[in-house]
């Protein structure tokens, strides 16, 4: 697996771009007719549906995984996608793409605090300075002193996505490595659509939607072209790619390499829909990004408490 690394390594910048690219395939939508409940149940609903076949593939002969599983699962849909998803669309609607996406990864530094007070696992020198950077990095991303401050509606839409994001870490770290990745990729999207769906049907959600044109990228077209960016680019073809990297470097190395999707956001955002952070707020955004490289580089020298099967922490496709 680890014969390519090269490969592995542009497969995974390939994943981190594609994922950073749902924060502007979703702001069109979400200032238009759609709330942002919706257009993460159109996301991952197509998503869970494409995926869907190779994930039948990959459970032949496989289904007793699948049934002791069913509730690591649920609790992956709930938090890892519609907990997280839905706070940081709704945190598009007030902030900056970029800084409602640095907001979410604080996420990464809320599983250490998780790791230690839940399973003993006391943060080495590395992580505690990770931590303490990227918490100074959130005060200059709010930009409290400056002239233009960040709704605090949006700000905490951001922080409840890092809330969903922890969850998403945690849980893929102690999943069964007998589970296809897709499977659970596919399983987690299927209900976290189905949660969403269920609530909006109640009314506890607002599921709008509409089918008039949308602005993106300075031109007018159909809403169809952002839903399609972001169920098959943003969803699909970002969790594919991130699959096939994660098997060629290794989980650990490729989440770390993921963080590079802070960046493509803000990239991204300023291309396409004229939009970049201020001046304090990219400061606070690159102590963020340094914060969590820490955090991950501890990691990587052995921040594991216990010794790990490296199979284990490798996804799998079938």
């Amino acid at each position: 697996m680890r014969e390519r690394p090269g490969v592995g390594l542009g497969l995974a910048l390939l994943s981190a771009l594609t994922f950073a690219t749902s924060g502007t395939f979703a702001r069109p939508l979400i200032t238009g007719d759609w709330s942002a409940e919706a257009v993460v149940l159109a996301r991952v609903g197509i998503a869970a549906l494409v995926l869907a076949v190779p994930a039948l593939l990959a459970l032949r002969g496989r289904w007793p995984v699948l049934r002791r599983n069913a509730g690591t699962l649920v609790v992956f849909g709930l938090l890892g996608v519609a907990l997280a998803q839905a706070c940081f669309f709704n945190a598009v609607r007030y902030l900056p793409v970029g800084v409602a996406l640095l907001l979410e990864y604080l996420g990464i530094v809320l599983v250490v605090g998780w790791m230690w007070l839940v399973h003993g696992q006391r943060p080495r020198l590395l992580t505690v300075a990770g931590s303490l950077t990227a918490l100074c990095g959130l005060v200059f991303v709010l930009d409290l002193t400056g002239a233009g401050r960040l709704d605090p509606v949006g700000v905490l839409w951001g922080l409840g996505a890092g809330v969903g994001l922890a969850g998403y870490f945690v849980i893929a770290g102690r999943v069964d490595p007998a589970l296809p990745s897709v499977v659970m990729a596919s399983g987690g999207m299927a209900v976290g659509a189905l949660v969403l769906l269920l609530l909006g049907l109640v009314g506890a959600l607002p599921l709008r939607a509409g089918t008039t044109d949308v602005s993106f990228a300075g031109h007018e077209m159909s809403w169809l072209v952002p839903i399609a960016g972001l169920s098959l680019i943003a969803a699909v073809v970002a969790y594919l790619t991130g699959v096939a990297g994660a098997r060629l470097l290794g989980a650990r190395l490729s989440s770390f390499v993921g963080l590079t999707e802070v960046m493509f956001a803000v990239l991204i955002a300023w291309l396409v829909l004229g939009e970049l952070p201020s001046a304090v707020q990219l400061l606070g955004g690159a102590l963020i990004v340094a914060g969590v490289a820490l955090v991950r580089v501890d990691e990587l020298r052995g921040g594991r408490t216990e010794p790990v099967d490296e199979r284990a922490d490798e996804p799998a496709l079938a």
